[in-house]
């Protein structure tokens, strides 16, 4: 007997009995990308985090508003102004029948604060989780921190004897390669379960028939399958091999609009795009200059941004579904301020001036990492962008690969100059500055600062603006902070880019700004 399908049709029945239905409904997905791991600390991307959010649970969740709503916390309050008391839900189970208790809280943030962690940024500001019983943790920030169920919404409760029991105790390094039994398999509390996991293949879930809270949707399985090529995935829409594909090439919207048989979803993202430079090193890895590093210069990097042709960009590459931008974060952004939105201008003859200033006036030679299946048209933005500097000598080594090996690459710094995509977990200007632009350390401070931009006065403000209260006050030093950034030029701002879902007419889901997409508000509608 074949235990896996066994299990399998033994969750499908019971998924089936608990809706009351005859059949189960299935949606087929096609995304440009895979999850690099089922582990949901292995890789702080929102993708991955997408994916595992339907398996894992966080205490705090966001429901189709993006607004804070209980998760595996029923209740959350200041005991002080450092500290945090969470009453936690009871009667609550992991997939594998085990009670979720405390200790799994306990045990979570140990290890999404541990070696090998990609979420360290969400716990740097964390002192200490301590048990008060099973059923209620207090958790004790560094300073006030009133934002911190903001913060712990992408923060995913796994199980403490699983973990154990399976070698999983530290997360999946993406840097180091390796991997553990939480890449493959999964043991969450959330509405759907783990049934098959084929890297860059196929991975399957199962509605939770013992899922503790509300699935408003109908759907029973989910069949997520990668299909990087975009005219194959548009034809697997047209053609009903798939029923929801995510992106949609820009050049096919009008073409899917007019088959009758699926529709374009399209929404403001916030997520923004950007470029990073290394600042750090005093040789740069991958460069024809020796002894010394360009990007330390402000008038390098300036020259960089003014050679950048952002509104080429969007009307060529981008087809006008993106907003170029002067900052990290975008509108939607708790802190963003549309009067610092202006970027510097379009100036090429300038920024050969400035590069000749600063002693490269026949430019230089430099790597450019990229990924090219994770953002909307992320290969031809870096493309566009190799070509815009080349008019000021700079020649660019373009490097693009997929994302699955261009992550753990430049998670290791093992770049000079390279591509990112950010869209705040909390919501809130905190976290980019936290994760983003704030000085490295070994705790999750800018963790994702690839480049090592180094602001110490930003870095003062970021640690006031997580303890302020007052929102003027609060907003105030969030403009500074993005001020210094900004006449820094610490990176490299392009755009936000646009949602762009392909839906078959027969399915109801609803898309997020975060570009999440939860298998819970999927249905199939009958007669269709």
């Amino acid at each position: 007997m074949n235990f896996r399908k066994t299990l399998a049709a033994a969750l499908v029945t019971s998924a089936m009995a608990s809706m009351g239905v005859a059949s189960a409904q299935t949606i087929r997905i096609g995304n440009q990308g895979d999850a690099l791991s089922m582990d949901p600390h292995s890789l702080n991307e929102s993708l991955q985090l997408s994916v595992t959010n339907n398996v894992y649970e966080p205490l705090v969740a966001r429901d189709r508003n993006l607004n804070l709503v209980p998760g595996l916390a029923t209740s959350w309050r200041q005991t002080s102004p450092s500290v945090w008391r969470f009453e936690l839900r009871k009667g609550v189970k992991f997939h594998d029948g085990a009670p979720f208790t405390a200790d799994d809280v306990l045990f979570t943030f140990a290890r999404a604060s541990g070696e090998g962690s990609d979420m360290k940024s969400y716990t740097n500001d964390v002192k200490e989780v301590r048990k008060i019983n099973d059923f209620t943790v207090d958790i004790e920030t560094k300073g006030p921190f009133p934002i911190l169920p903001d913060v712990l919404s992408l923060l995913f409760i796994m199980n403490k004897k699983w973990s154990e029991d399976n070698q999983a105790q530290r997360p999946v390094d993406r840097r180091k390669g390796i991997e553990n039994a939480a890449s493959f398999r999964a043991n969450g509390t959330g509405p759907f379960r783990l049934r098959e996991r084929q890297p860059n293949v196929k991975t399957s879930f199962v509605r939770n028939g013992s899922y503790w809270g509300k699935i408003e949707g109908n759907v029973v399985n989910v069949e997520y399958t990668p299909i990087g090529n975009d005219a194959t995935r548009v034809a697997a829409l047209l053609s009903g091999q798939v029923d929801v594909i995510e992106p949609v090439p820009l050049q096919d919207v009008a073409r899917i609009n007019a088959s009758g048989k699926s529709k374009v979803m399209q929404g403001p993202e916030l997520r923004t795009i950007f470029l990073g430079m290394d600042q750090k090193r005093d040789e740069l890895l991958y460069s024809n200059i020796k002894g010394k590093n360009p990007f330390k210069d402000k008038r390098v990097r300036q020259a960089f941004y003014q050679a950048i042709d952002i509104n080429g960009i969007q009307r060529t590459v981008m087809r006008g579904a993106s907003k170029p931008t002067a900052l990290m974060v975008g509108p939607g952004i708790n802190g963003f301020d549309a009067s610092m939105n202006n970027r510097l201008p379009y100036d090429p003859d300038g920024a050969k001036k400035l590069l000749a200033d600063a002693g490269y006036p026949n430019g230089f030679e430099v790597a450019m990492n990229c990924p090219n299946d994770r953002y909307v048209n992320d290969g031809g933005i870096c493309q566009a962008v190799a070509a815009n500097l080349a008019r000021i000598g700079v020649k660019i080594n373009l490097q693009a690969e997929t994302k699955g090996t261009y992550f753990p690459k430049i998670l290791r710094r093992d770049t000079s100059f390279y591509m990112l995509g950010w869209t705040p977990g909390t919501y809130d200007s905190h976290n980019a500055l936290n994760a983003l632009m704030r000085c490295v350390d070994d705790k999750g401070s800018g963790q994702f600062n690839l480049g090592a931009y180094c602001n110490p006065k930003l870095d003062e403000l970021t640690v006031k603006i997580q303890s302020e209260t007052d929102k003027a006050k609060r907003d105030a030093m969030i403009k500074e902070a993005f001020q210094l950034h900004t006449d820094d030029i610490g990176h490299l701002p392009l755009h936000q880019q646009a949602l762009a879902w392909g839906v078959a007419n027969n399915v109801e889901l609803v898309q997020l700004a975060d570009n999440f997409m939860p298998f819970r508000f999927m249905s199939v509608k009958a007669g269709k």
